[in-house]
C-alpha cells in the first residue's frame, strides 16, 4: 500500500484526533472560542434565562481558553516577553469585562474598576496565598522561598495599591473618591512604570531573586511548543479575546440587573470578575505549592497582583478619559482597614523566608471576612 493510500485509509475521526495530539492543544481550549463567536452571532444572551446561563458558561470557558493559549505563546516566546504576553492577554479580558459593565445602564458602575481591582488584590493576598500556604504546609510542614524577590514584589505592590485605591480619597482637585484627569493620567503612568520596572528586575536584572531556594525541589520545565502550535495558539487566542469582549458586552446589563435585583451590592460583580480572571493562576499556584515549589506559587500570585494594578488601572483610565466615563477609585474605610490588615499580615507571614499552615489559616480568615462584609456590608 502506498503512503497516500495508507493516509486515505485512516478514518477521518482518527485523523482529527491525530492532528489535535500533534498540536499539543486540548480540545476544550479550541472549542470554547468558536462557541463564543457562535453565541454572539445568534444573540444567545438574549434567549431568556437558559440562553443567558449558557452564554455565561461559554464566556467562562472562553476566558480560561484565552489564558491557556496565552500561556502557550508565553512559554514559546520566553522571558521577559512571555510574562508580558500573558499579562496583556489577562488585562484585555479584565478590562473588557469592566468596561462592558461600565457602559451598561443597569446601575451605577463608576466604581466597578475599583471593586474589581480591590477584589483581585484581596483574592491574591489572602485566598490564593492562604490556600497555597495551607496546602503546602499540610503536606510538607515548613516551606521555604527566596525572601528578596517576595520583598521586592510586596514593596512595589504596596506603593501601587496606595496610589491607586487609597490616595483618591484624600485629593481635593475632584469631588469624592476620584482623581482629576491630570491626576488620573499621572497615577496611570507611574503604575505602568512601576510594573515594567518590576518585570525588568524579575526577568533580567535580578532574576536570581525569584528563583527557588537551592534546597527546594527543582522545577521541571516542559519543552517549548513548536512554531505550528504557537501560531495556532496565538490565532485561537485572538478569537477567544474577541469572543470574550463581545459576550461580556452582551451579558453586562443582565448580570448587573440580576445582582441588583437580588438585593446584593454591585461590588459582588467585581468579585466575580476578579475570581474568573484569576482562576487559572490560582490553580497553577495551588498545584505548585502542593509540589513543594512555594517560590513558584508566590511568583504567580504576586505577579498577578502587580499586573492587575500596573496594567488594568492604566487601561481603564485611558478608556475612562476617552469615553468620558466616571471612574471612582478610592475605597472606603472598611476597604482601607482590610487592605492595611492584608498588607501588614502578609509582610509578617512572608518576612522570614519560611512558612507554615498558621499563615495560611490567618489569610483565609481575612479573605472570609472580606467576602462576608462584601455580601453583608
Amino acid at each position: 500500500m502506498t503512503e497516500a493510500a495508507a493516509i486515505d485509509a485512516i478514518p477521518p475521526q482518527a485523523t482529527k484526533r491525530g492532528l489535535l495530539r500533534r498540536s499539543g492543544l486540548p480540545l476544550w481550549s479550541l472549542l470554547f472560542p468558536l462557541l463564543g463567536l457562535l453565541a454572539v452571532a445568534v444573540s444567545l444572551a438574549k434567549m431568556g434565562v437558559v440562553g443567558t446561563i449558557v452564554a455565561a458558561i461559554v464566556l467562562m470557558g472562553s476566558v480560561l481558553s484565552a489564558v491557556h493559549h496565552a500561556e502557550v505563546v508565553a512559554h514559546r516566546v520566553g522571558e521577559p516577553f512571555g510574562t508580558l504576553v500573558l499579562a496583556v492577554a489577562v488585562t484585555v479580558i479584565e478590562v473588557s469585562l469592566i468596561v462592558s459593565l461600565m457602559l451598561s445602564d443597569a446601575g451605577d458602575a463608576s466604581s466597578l474598576a475599583r471593586d474589581t481591582v480591590f477584589a483581585a488584590i484581596m483574592i491574591i493576598l489572602n485566598f490564593i496565598v492562604g490556600l497555597c500556604l495551607l496546602a503546602g504546609g499540610l503536606k510538607h510542614g515548613e516551606q521555604r522561598f527566596t525572601l528578596r524577590g517576595v520583598s521586592a514584589a510586596l514593596c512595589v505592590l504596596a506603593a501601587m495599591v496606595v496610589l491607586s485605591l487609597v490616595l483618591p480619597n484624600y485629593v481635593s482637585s475632584a469631588p469624592g473618591p476620584t482623581y482629576a484627569p491630570s491626576q488620573l493620567v499621572f497615577v496611570a503612568i507611574v503604575s505602568l512604570i512601576l510594573y515594567l520596572t518590576f518585570v525588568l528586575v524579575q526577568t533580567v536584572r535580578h532574576r536570581d531573586y525569584f528563583l527557588p531556594d537551592e534546597k527546594a525541589p527543582k522545577d521541571a520545565h516542559a519543552e517549548p511548543p513548536s512554531n505550528a502550535t504557537t501560531w495556532t495558539a496565538f490565532a485561537v487566542l485572538l478569537v477567544a479575546l474577541v469572543g470574550v469582549v463581545l459576550l461580556a458586552k452582551a451579558l453586562s446589563a443582565t448580570v448587573e440587573s440580576a445582582i441588583l435585583g437580588a438585593g446584593l451590592p454591585l461590588a459582588i460583580v467585581g468579585v466575580v470578575i476578579a475570581a474568573l480572571v484569576l482562576a487559572p493562576e490560582s490553580l497553577a499556584a495551588y498545584r505548585a505549592a502542593r509540589r513543594n515549589r512555594l517560590q513558584t506559587s508566590l511568583n504567580l500570585a504576586l505577579g498577578s497582583a502587580l499586573a492587575t494594578i500596573g496594567l488594568t488601572i492604566p487601561a481603564v483610565a485611558i478608556v475612562s478619559l476617552i469615553l468620558d466615563l466616571p471612574l471612582a477609585l478610592g475605597i472606603g474605610p472598611k476597604g482601607i482597614t482590610l487592605l492595611i490588615l492584608s498588607l501588614f499580615t502578609i509582610t509578617l507571614t512572608l518576612g522570614t523566608g519560611r512558612t507554615t499552615i498558621l499563615g495560611g489559616a490567618v489569610h483565609l480568615v481575612i479573605f472570609a471576612a472580606y467576602l462576608f462584609t462584601t455580601v453583608v456590608p
